[in-house]
């Protein structure tokens, strides 16, 4: 019984690495995205070759479409992210700890140490994508009577509280992990600074 105990349990552990399909699927769908979105704006470069030449009304109207494209490229980049950190999230919570990212000066922003750090940092871009989006969508917005102006006011005051209350979320979460007698400057400079 111990043996087929001690077989079974080591089948649920290793059921963990099904998980790499999801790795692997996710990197590559990033990649696509990375792809897509620097051709857009190699595309987008291209068009304005002419820009300079162009008269008022013509100019006005690859300024405005320029902007949309660039809202657009911005939007790509960040959904790639979402998915490089979900990627690289789940193969750090289920797979085995990258040790590069250790040593890595990026390694504050990509690596996870729980679900909650995942669900955290996958919540800062996704949140910065709804940014962007509503960005995009007031670009092209039409305000017809002082109602559409309340409401376009009252969407960029709630963006303003939610990256208020991120902010707020995660400084709280670091001074509560940070002792208040955290110094770092060596034992005879704290002396010294407590005889000043």
């Amino acid at each position: 019984m111990r043996y087929i105990e001690w077989l079974f349990e080591g089948f649920l552990w290793n059921a963990r690495l099904i998980v790499i399909v999801a790795v692997l699927a996710s990197l590559a769908v990033a990649f696509a995205i990375f792809y897509m979105a620097t051709v857009d704006v190699i595309s987008m470069l291209v068009h304005l070759g002419g820009y300079s030449s162009m008269e008022g009304a013509e100019r006005a109207i690859l300024h405005d479409q320029t902007i949309k494209h660039v809202v657009q490229v911005i939007d790509g980049y960040l959904l790639a992210t979402v998915l490089l950190i979900f990627s690289l999230g789940l193969y750090e919570l289920f797979i085995s700890r990258i040790d590069q990212a250790d040593s890595s000066t990026a390694s504050r922003i990509l690596s996870i140490r729980n679900l909650d750090d995942l669900k955290n940092r996958l919540a800062k871009v996704i949140l910065m994508i709804l940014v962007v989006k509503f960005f995009d969508h007031a670009i092209s917005m039409k305000f017809k009577s002082s109602y559409d102006m309340l409401t376009f006011a009252g969407g960029i005051a709630l963006i303003g509280l939610a990256l208020f209350l991120t902010h707020a979320a995660e400084s709280h979460h670091f001074h509560k992990h940070v002792p208040e007698n955290d110094d770092h400057r060596p034992k005879s400079a704290q002396k010294q600074a407590a005889d000043d």
